[in-house]
């Protein structure tokens, strides 16, 4: 006889729930991800630049045409709320005193990734597109590349782009925003 394992999935309000009951210590680095929680690995030096740098890069040129949130939740339907490095969300500051920014309120996630590669890849990525999240970068800080995914699907990305080096590129929602690859890598 063959036991066969099955899996339930935790929705995103068990999850909080099951914060709110004290079940996971106060510093665990945790996200939902497809009804499974899941311990984010430890951010390194120059990721912490690297997504540092960006943020107030970010702040500096978005002005008050929207939100860039650091490291916090993303509900992406009832059974995943991922913890991006970044995201940059609608201006809706009250809205999200009793809610979480949800696939509606997001322009773009930035994911940096070194050892978390293979996750943000494999896991991450298509949660994101089957959510309809319409724009992810992937930032390749061992490869040195950042990979830009548009066109969601619920197979996943339809469009991904990679930036090397010296090319520039921008948020399709802020096309007035410019950088280069190097600069996003901490390189100048």
């Amino acid at each position: 006889m063959v036991l066969q394992i099955i899996r339930r999935q935790i929705t995103v309000d068990e999850y909080h729930r099951m914060g709110e009951a004290g079940i996971f210590q106060n510093d665990e680095r945790l996200e939902l991800v497809d009804g499974e929680i899941v311990k984010m690995t430890p951010i390194g030096s120059r990721h912490a630049h690297c997504v540092n740098r960006m943020t107030e890069f970010l702040i500096t040129h978005l002005g008050n045409r929207a939100m860039v949130s650091i490291h916090n939740p993303v509900c992406l339907g009832k059974y995943s709320e991922p913890q991006p490095d970044i995201a940059i969300i609608k201006r809706n500051e009250y809205a999200y005193m009793t809610r979480h920014p949800d696939v509606s309120d997001v322009y773009l996630i930035i994911e940096f990734a070194d050892s978390s590669i293979d996750f943000d890849h494999d896991v991450k990525l298509p949660i994101y597109a089957k959510a309809g999240i319409h724009e992810v970068w992937i930032v390749d800080l061992v490869s040195e590349c950042v990979e830009i995914y548009h066109e969601p699907t619920s197979a996943g990305y339809k469009q991904m782009n990679t930036k090397k080096t010296s090319d520039t590129f921008s948020p399709s929602s802020f096309p007035d925003i410019t950088v280069t690859v190097n600069w996003v890598l901490g390189k100048n």
